[in-house]
């Protein structure tokens, strides 16, 4: 083997299929984000079960959210779908009278093609409560991506952004003489470019991307002692609460799956995308402050040391994952953040499988995964987009990673091969954003790894490499 280092990632596509959790699962994290609305997930039975089983730990706490289901009458267009609905909708406007009702369509609305969008604007007029259509379907989608088709949807919905200073108006409003003084063009240029500068760092700031009220805090502390305040957060708690947007708004993403919401900001409501890498891990939440505050012309100050900080907490963790090897199968589309956290940490990533890629999204975390990848003297990882679950399997028995970050699908087969797994679906549902909840990752990722250790120490014979390849 080559000692020299490649400089470059590689990127590979193959033609698997989505091995994911379903995106509906977005309502588990999304109905207690909003706390004035009301999920309906128009699927079939199907949909019905999993939600049961995925999410039915909260139902004690009467979760707002609940199932239409589609019968043979409603697939065959005997029933009308309008009215079933209305009567649903009215229900519970009767029970709960939510502020927003939002509807998630399921892979039979796509096959059915069921005029969701067609029928919302009607019936909200009817029922006089606003009505938000999601398509987090899992033909077209992966995963969280189901977060990132309602935030899309509900990004229409928020209140224009009216903006009293614009750069005519400090022309007009500049005084004449100024203009017209035997000041040099150069000195006139400056006065301008100073006037713009302070609007420039008074310019609303909006933050995409569903995170806990304590860990959405936590990041809005962080941008305020850099004297940056936070204008609002899409999604907010309540819906009423929705941030303005306009074309004078500076908007920034807080996750890696939010590429469509990020597009409708800037094509839809002509936002300005701050393209950073994300708040995962002290360095991503380092870099992605730096470069908010780069943006708005405003120099950081004690970052570099509360970065430090951290990795000095984070040293038990740093002695247990220094030098060994993880894999990403790939499911929640947080793969490049957090392979890239765990690179700095000392591990080395053989490969990150992803199911949905948009580079223009992630070109700042791609960026700055490659870099850390040369300032650890680590190789770069393959990222490997839509990958057959069949050819990375072959792959894993070749590498023989010590840890493989999968679905649960994958989990306990690849136990039985020796292989330590973690699932990914804890990493979205966990608090990893942010300097302080770095400790939180480390805690998933070596949990398997400490359980070995245990083991060990106790005396259990864990199979040998040559064992691991007979099964």
């Amino acid at each position: 083997m080559s000692n020299k280092i490649s400089e470059t990632l590689t990127f590979e596509c193959e033609t698997g299929n989505y091995h994911t959790f379903c995106p509906i699962s977005c309502v588990a994290w999304l109905y207690q984000k909003i706390e004035d609305s009301f999920f309906l997930v128009v699927g079939t039975k199907t949909c019905g079960y999993f939600l049961q089983n995925a999410l039915g730990v909260m139902i004690f706490a009467e979760p707002r959210y609940a199932m239409a289901e589609l019968e043979e009458g409603d697939i065959s267009a005997q029933l009308n779908d309008y009215e079933e609905l209305k009567r649903l909708c009215l229900q519970i406007k009767k029970d709960r009278n939510p502020s927003v009702i939002i509807w998630i369509g399921t892979c039979t609305t796509e096959i059915i093609k069921m005029d969701l969008e067609g029928m919302a604007p009607k019936l909200e007029n009817e029922i006089n409560i606003p009505i938000v259509v999601a398509r987090a379907n899992g033909l077209d989608y992966a995963f969280t991506q189901g977060e990132d088709t309602v935030l899309a949807a509900m990004a229409h919905r928020c209140p224009e952004q009216t903006m009293l200073i614009e750069k005519k108006k400090i022309i007009q409003d500049s005084n004449i003489q100024e203009f017209f003084s035997f000041f040099s063009l150069e000195k006139k240029e400056e006065t301008t470019n100073t006037q713009f500068l302070k609007l420039k760092k008074k310019a609303p700031l909006v933050l995409f991307g569903s995170l806990p009220s304590t860990v959405a805090s936590q990041l809005s502390s962080e941008l305020k002692r850099q004297s940056i305040q936070v204008s609002g957060w899409l999604p907010a708690q309540r819906y009423t609460d929705l941030p303005s947007l306009g074309d004078q708004v500076y908007v920034c993403g807080v996750n890696p799956f939010l590429s469509r919401t990020a597009t409708t900001l800037m094509r839809r409501r002509k936002c300005k995308l701050i393209g950073a890498p994300f708040p995962i891990g002290p360095d991503g939440t380092r870099a992605w402050i730096e470069k908010i505050c780069s943006v708005f012309g405003i120099q950081t100050e004690g970052l570099e040391k509360r970065e430090e900080k951290i990795w000095e907490n984070l040293k038990d963790y740093l002695d247990l994952v220094r030098g060994k090897s993880v894999f990403f199968m790939g499911d929640n589309l947080l793969e490049i953040s957090l392979a890239r956290f765990l690179i700095r940490c000392g591990m080395i990533v053989y490969e990150i499988g992803i199911p949905y890629l948009d580079k223009r999204y992630q070109a700042a975390e791609l960026l700055f995964l490659q870099n850390t990848c040369k300032k650890m003297c680590i190789p770069m990882p393959r990222i490997v987009e839509k990958p057959d679950n069949y050819n990375q399997i072959q792959r894993m028995r070749e590498l023989q990673p010590d840890l493989a970050i999968t679905g649960m699908a994958h989990a306990n087969p690849l136990e039985a091969r020796g292989i330590n797994t973690k699932w990914s679906v804890e990493f979205t549902f966990a608090q990893i954003h942010g300097f302080t909840n770095a400790r939180d990752i480390l805690e998933l990722v070596t949990r398997p790894l400490r359980r070995n250790n245990n083991l060990e120490n106790l005396g259990w014979n864990s199979l040998t490499k040559k064992e691991k390849n007979k099964i």
